[in-house]
């Protein structure tokens, strides 16, 4: 019998490019055990999601090619299998369910026929398929599973079709589940909601649980065990709590500075300042659904306001509507006075040039076709009394060089840099008009924690000198603790809680705030073993 579920030996990967032979992998060994969690952390690039791919038989090659290295499975080694070996492996005894679920459903077939067709493709008959297809969706909490079975992706939220993709994985009850990255994209609760289920389907099935994450708070939630991974190697390894405690490579010891969460709270500014930003009873009504009803905040100048709350709580709704993306139905945004819901179109883009907005995705929202150049200087093109036409080039350099690019890269194209490059960028278009209120739209959510703190230290920065104002709406609340100066906290359209950040996070009065709080998860697991107690003290008290 073999000594582990699964054990990687000196595995090495390579892909092969125009630009050179890319180590994606090198020389890496870890194993898995029946019942374990293992956690494989590392940022993007670091070779945690290869190892699962090889696994799983999913590296193109070419380019890719498995330099060398055994992936022993049961005792028998995966590489040395045919494909209709590894065929019959996956989805049967070896499972894996992705980070973006929405990517990796078929949105012409219905869920029902997606989860069973992983069960027929391995010989189960169809109405016995479609009957386990619905018995998993019910496992994995599906609300009216029976009258859902027939729908399709779309018609589900993001945390319902990270759920159907657990259901698809566990048709045919696997010895290993592979999740990479399987909570990323979701607010705090349903974070926890997932987390907790899958710890809840380990406990069942007795599976191996292969975990592939950036996030140290999902490590201290589930792991038993973690791998961190950088430049394609094994830096360090062993318990969460070893490894949070007492790290011994650098790169561990980045990786836990960087999180955020643990540094001091700003100071409240004085109220006593005329807002820059005042927003009274604004509604925003889609038909018979009210998406926004009666919120009011105000921003002052050099403040940071942060807006949390779950999927669907109206943060978006709110940004979109003061930004006059959407028409308000009800309610005033008076911007130094003047009223946003009520201004003409002239007005309206004449003020463009002082709120402007950094979006989450960068990729979607830098044009691929423009160099960075030409992104930038679209401001002036737009707005030419800003700057004439033979100084944009020195203004472009400025702006780049001010959050912190390479100013001779002006002429490269969004796809030739990284996720938190192209964020940068964003944020340099943005100043480019020279705004006085940004809206951050989960503009740092999908970055590696280092890359995360580079940004939101670029934004402080700029904050200071610029004294610029920021709305920041954001599901990750640790970021937000250390990065706002002022909490809005928002539920089913309206604000219920707002406060300085020390008393929303310290003394917080409502119960759905203390529940957000509780889902929020931190890097430490004795604190965060201490936060789950909590979470489920809360849940029964409901």
């Amino acid at each position: 019998m073999a000594d582990h579920l699964l054990e990687v030996r000196n595995l090495s990967v390579d892909f092969h490019t125009a630009q050179g032979t890319v180590h994606a992998v090198r020389d890496v060994s870890w194993h898995l055990d029946r019942g374990e969690t293992l956690a494989i952390l590392g940022e993007s690039g670091s070779g945690k999601s290869v190892s699962a791919s090889a696994i799983m038989n999913l590296i193109d090659c070419p380019p890719g090619e498995i330099v060398s290295g055994e992936l022993l499975f049961d005792g028998q080694d995966l590489l040395k299998m045919t494909d209709d070996q590894r065929r019959d492996l996956n989805g049967r005894r070896i499972a894996m369910i992705f980070q973006d679920p929405l990517s990796h459903l078929n949105p012409v077939y219905t869920v029902g026929f997606q989860i069973a067709e992983i069960m027929t493709a391995h010989g189960t008959p169809k109405d016995e398929a479609r009957a386990r297809a619905l018995e998993l969706m019910e496992r994995v909490g599906i609300p009216n599973a029976a009258d859902k079975i027939d729908s399709y992706p779309h018609e589900f939220s993001g945390g319902q079709r990270q759920r159907l993709m657990i259901a698809m994985a566990l048709g045919m009850k696997p010895d290993i589940l592979i999740a990479d990255e399987p909570t990323t994209a979701l607010d705090v609760t349903v974070q926890a909601q997932i987390l907790d289920l899958l710890e809840e389907l380990q406990a069942e099935t007795q599976m191996g649980l292969l975990l592939i994450t950036h996030d140290l708070g999902v490590v201290a939630e589930v792991a038993d065990r973690v791998v961190v991974m950088n430049s394609g190697e094994i830096v360090e390894t062993g318990t969460a709590t070893q490894v949070y405690h007492n790290p011994t490579h650098p790169y561990t010891k980045q990786l836990i500075g960087a999180v955020p969460g643990t540094g001091e709270m700003a100071e409240p500014m004085d109220t006593a300042i005329k807002p820059i930003l005042e927003i009274n009873k604004m509604g925003k009504k889609y038909g018979a659904f009210t998406a926004l009803q009666d919120a009011s905040l105000t921003v002052l100048p050099g403040e940071t306001v942060a807006i949390v709350g779950e999927s669907g709580s109206g943060k978006s709704t709110l940004a979109k509507t003061l930004l006059r993306l959407e028409d308000a139905t009800s309610g005033e945004a008076l911007y130094q006075g003047r009223d946003l819901v009520t201004m003409d179109a002239a007005e309206l883009f004449a003020l463009r040039r002082e709120i402007q907005m950094v979006f989450q995705d960068p990729t979607q929202s830098l044009n691929p076709r423009m160099s960075v150049y030409d992104i930038i200087s679209e401001a002036f093109v737009i707005h030419p009394e800003i700057l004439p036409k033979e100084k944009w080039t020195a203004r472009v350099q400025e702006l780049l060089e001010q959050v912190g690019l390479n100013a001779s890269h002006m002429y490269r194209y969004p796809h030739q840099f990284s996720g938190g490059q192209r964020q940068r960028i964003a944020i340099a278009r943005a100043l480019a008009l020279e705004p006085k209120l940004i809206v951050c739209d989960e503009a740092v959510s999908a970055l590696d924690v280092s890359i995360q703190a580079q940004v939101i230290t670029l934004l402080n920065r700029l904050q200071e000198e610029l004294g610029l104002s920021y709305l920041f709406i954001a599901h990750d609340l640790p970021l937000v603790r250390d990065f706002a100066h002022r909490v809005v906290v928002m539920q089913g359209g309206r604000i219920v809680e707002q406060g300085p950040v020390a008393q929303i996070f310290d003394a917080p009065r409502e119960i759905y705030t203390r529940n957000l709080l509780a889902a929020s998860l931190h890097p430490d697991p004795e604190v965060q073993a201490a936060r789950r107690a909590e979470r489920l003290d809360l849940q029964e008290a409901v």
